[in-house]
């Protein structure tokens, strides 16, 4: 998601400006949570989320007789118990540094002033990077005298999203990590919009424009305000807009961008009535690329996935999804970000020792790629046996590809997609017990048909 700039200051990845999720579905590894910036980011490894809360539950809809996989049930039970063991074994070398970063990754209308802190327990920090995205421009900090906390020098410029990024270190010298992007909030009486992709980005064929306003617009200036909001293509493809909620407006056309267009975003919202007292203060347009199709079709039945690009199947690749009572969702995911290397953190959804620590702290989940809000994510796997890939689902609702620890084996399979994948690229499960993802739990819009997503639109 990227900063609205508004021309008089200096323009989160996404690979989203990080949104807070909530933990709903109960499990072990798949529900372990991403630490990004002290709030609970779910992996997918539980189902929950943003804006879908209420649609998605908790429990997974397969059937008390069915299980995902053709192998026995007593058998992948026993599978799945290993691999647990396994994951909390990687506790055991987590670094003791926790990061906080403050405000909370995915936050708006933050305080432009004495609002922005990073700090850290159990350790010290050794480098803090903080950026306004849209302008790549670097915001000045210092690093305490004790290593225990980071703040910037100076306020902070209004309606901007910043991202920051920390490390630290434990006195074993073990490495922790954590990042933030929020956004500051919007001068009084103002709103802009927070968008995705980047200007001057190259993106998948799914990639819709994906708008989040910093203050709600009433449902009588909605067709205003997307009035204001222009997106065309070098394909000629008619793009139509659907609000999700008074602050979320994602726009698409029928079928997915055609590759190797070029698409050209208009924010005209100068002046533009959003609310009651509140005018939009955005005159700026951006643009971005579609690069190459690519589509991955995960089968949770047959355990593989296969990737499609340009039409042509350049590799089939063993893979180990959700298991039974941890499903994964069915349908067209978008890879809305990715890090090659994230921590997950049981005790971020409540999965604790009792010693209070986290049942399972995994420091370098490598190769992760986010496909929801809630927590689904194709990422590799490490800690588990090569045996399981392509023959057994073991995750509690991620999709798991071979991979190395440390994940500098560039022949692995996970290491392979990540490095042959986009933002915007597709990844589509099928055959799997669960339902189909909700259409506003990440960039996932796809699963409506086009008749529902035209309702939404306010023109």
């Amino acid at each position: 998601m990227t900063s609205p700039e508004t021309g008089n200051a200096p323009k989160p990845d996404h690979n989203d400006a990080r949104r807070p999720r909530r933990a709903l579905r109960r499990g072990t590894l798949a529900a372990l949570a991403v630490v990004a910036g002290g709030t609970a980011v779910l992996t997918a490894c539980g189902h929950g989320g943003s804006g879908v809360a209420g649609a998605e539950k908790a429990a997974a809809t397969s059937s008390p007789t069915s299980t995902p996989s053709s192998t026995p049930a007593s058998t992948t039970a026993t599978t799945q118990a290993r691999e647990d063991a396994k994951a909390v074994d990687q506790a055991k070398q987590a670094s003791a540094a926790k990061i906080t970063i403050t405000p909370k990754s995915g936050s708006t209308g933050v305080a432009v002033s004495k609002t922005a802190k990073v700090t850290v327990t159990g350790g010290k920090l050794t480098s803090v990077t903080m950026k306004a995205v849209s302008s790549g421009h670097t915001v000045a900090g210092t690093i305490s005298a004790d290593g225990r906390t980071w703040q910037p020098k100076a306020s902070l410029g209004y309606g901007l999203q910043f991202k920051v990024s920390a490390t630290a270190k434990d006195s074993q010298g073990r490495q922790a990590t954590a990042q933030s992007t929020f956004a500051t909030k919007a001068q009084s009486g103002s709103f802009v919009g927070y968008f995705t992709p980047e200007d001057g980005s190259t993106v998948g064929v799914g990639m819709p424009v994906s708008i989040k306003f910093s203050k709600a617009i009433s449902t009588a200036d909605r067709a205003a305000v997307q009035s204001g909001i222009s997106v065309q293509s070098s394909s000629g493809q008619q793009v139509v807009g659907h609000w999700f909620s008074s602050t979320r407006l994602d726009l698409r056309p029928q079928s997915y961008w055609q590759a190797g267009s070029h698409v050209t975003l208009g924010l005209h919202l100068k002046g533009v009535k959003g609310a009651p007292g509140v005018y939009g203060v955005q005159n700026k347009t951006v643009s971005f690329d579609v690069g190459r199709s690519q589509v991955s079709t995960v089968d949770a039945q047959t355990h593989m996935m296969t990737v499609v690009r340009d039409g042509q199947v350049i590799r089939t690749v063993p893979v180990s999804a959700g298991g039974t009572g941890h499903t994964t969702y069915n349908g067209q995911m978008v890879i809305e970000e990715k890090d090659l290397s994230t921590r997950m953190n049981g005790a971020t959804v409540g999965f604790t020792d009792s010693d209070g620590k986290g049942e399972y702290d995994i420091p370098d989940v490598p190769h992760a790629m986010r496909l929801s809000d809630s927590g689904t994510f194709i990422h590799g796997n490490y800690w588990s046996d090569k045996s399981v890939f392509g023959t057994t689902n073991t995750s509690h609702g991620c999709i798991g590809l071979s991979d190395t620890k440390g994940g500098k084996d560039d022949t692995t399979d996970a290491a392979w997609f990540y490095d042959n994948s986009l933002i915007g690229d597709v990844v589509t499960v099928v055959n799997s017990p669960d339902k189909t993802i909700q259409p506003d739990n990440g960039l996932n819009g796809w699963n409506m048909s086009w008749s529902q997503w035209v309702a939404g639109s306010a023109v």
